[in-house]
């Protein structure tokens, strides 16, 4: 039986843009090779770290969440380990109110996301003519 899974990584800051995405491209290939589904996938880009790791203070990271076989999380975490491009990561199992909340974040999010690019979808409106203005000579 599947169950769902969040898995949040953190890779180091000195790699290029296209390193970065080859690294999550690597980890996203080994889920869905496996028959998981990718339900949710985010990139939180280079953040701060809360404390040095590997002597670095910042890291890229990167959110999947997905429905997998139990069976499949260890080797899951085994590449992790293997791969020196990713610093920690954290895999955790989601009961269903952890799921209910993820789904609510996510509407809110897509919500939030359609009423910002609502206002560059409308047509604005010409102005209407201006009424025309007397011109008075100054003496």
């Amino acid at each position: 039986m599947q169950k769902q899974y969040e898995a949040v990584f953190i890779m180091t800051p000195v790699l290029s843009e296209e390193q970065m995405k080859e690294t999550v491209k690597k980890f996203r290939n080994f889920l869905t090779e496996r028959g998981a589904e990718i339900v949710y996938e985010e990139s939180w880009g280079l953040r701060k770290l809360a404390y040095p790791i590997q002597k670095k203070s910042t890291g890229f990271y990167q959110l999947f969440e997905f429905t997998v076989e139990p069976e499949v999380i260890r080797p899951f975490e085994v590449e992790f380990k293997r791969d020196e491009r990713v610093m920690r990561f954290l895999t955790v199992a989601l009961d269903k109110h952890a799921v209910a909340y993820n789904e609510k974040k996510r509407a809110k999010k897509a919500a939030a996301i359609n009423a910002v690019e609502e206002p560059k979808e409308k047509v604005i409106e010409e102005p209407a003519e201006m009424p025309a203005v007397e011109e008075k000579e100054l003496n």
